[in-house]
């Protein structure tokens, strides 16, 4: 399983469009995906932490993998790196 952490804000296109990436990843890679708030206690932590500069932030095994329009293509790759098992 790959657990990844979404950083979203509200009224966010991209953040939008994301979430629809990662749920459509999810059928082709064993994904985890928790969703965190940007003005949440939490989230600000998270952005800081990361240097994420604008929304959407995902972050896998503690690093930041990927931030603003998410790309298909660069996730894919990305998480057949972090997938535990060659065929997924």
């Amino acid at each position: 399983m790959i657990t990844l952490t979404l950083l979203t804000q509200p009224d966010c296109t991209w953040c939008s469009d994301g979430k629809q990436l990662l749920a459509g990843l999810s059928r082709e890679f064993p994904l985890s995906v928790d969703e965190v708030d940007l003005h949440s206690e939490q989230g600000r932590i998270l952005a800081a932490r990361h240097r994420l500069l604008f929304a959407p932030g995902l972050i896998a095994d503690g690093r930041l993998i990927a931030h603003g329009r998410l790309s298909a293509r660069a996730l894919r790759r990305d998480l057949t790196l972090l997938c535990p098992t060659p065929d997924h």
